[in-house]
């Protein structure tokens, strides 16, 4: 799947207050329960299962981009949800870096071609730097929803 049909304006969040992954992870859960995304009562659980892949390999992939993933079978579509830090959080990151860009997605368990796909395309587009400073410097979430989907090939804007 592809970001711009993952996100929606109401799963962005312009300005995270977390300072480190974890804190991150949380609030980014927290926004997905919150806007019906994943059930309250599988909060936990799923949480559990991203912060063990964190734990396992930092998804600070470097170029101020994290990019936090489970599979879990408590959910049924793939959804997610965009943070960004204008600090930057300390996210154990392969270069060393903070994160500025915070792109966690939950993929229903089973479906391992479309976790590798949708992290692929993910990551591929949060590679080009010139989309990861359109998004820096988009002023709110709608704003940064459009950039997304003019990057995003078959994007709808």
């Amino acid at each position: 799947m592809l970001l711009g049909e993952i996100l929606s304006e109401e799963q962005i969040v312009p300005e995270l207050k977390a300072k480190d992954r974890w804190q991150a992870i949380d609030e980014l859960l927290d926004l997905l329960v919150a806007k019906g995304r994943i059930k309250a009562e599988s909060r936990e659980a799923i949480c559990q299962v991203v912060k063990k892949r964190e734990t396992s390999m930092s998804t600070g992939i470097g170029f101020g981009i994290g990019i936090p993933h489970a599979s879990t079978d408590l959910i049924d579509e793939v959804t997610g949800a965009f943070g960004r830090s204008p600090e930057g959080v300390n996210f154990d990151a392969l270069d060393n870096q903070p994160v500025k860009l915070v792109m966690l997605f939950l993929v229903p368990q089973g479906q391992f071609q479309k976790h590798l796909h949708t992290l692929a395309n993910i990551a591929k587009l949060l590679h080009n730097k010139d989309f990861r400073l359109a998004l820096e410097q988009a002023p709110d979430a709608a704003s940064m929803l459009e950039t997304i989907r003019k990057q995003s090939p078959g994007g709808n804007a």
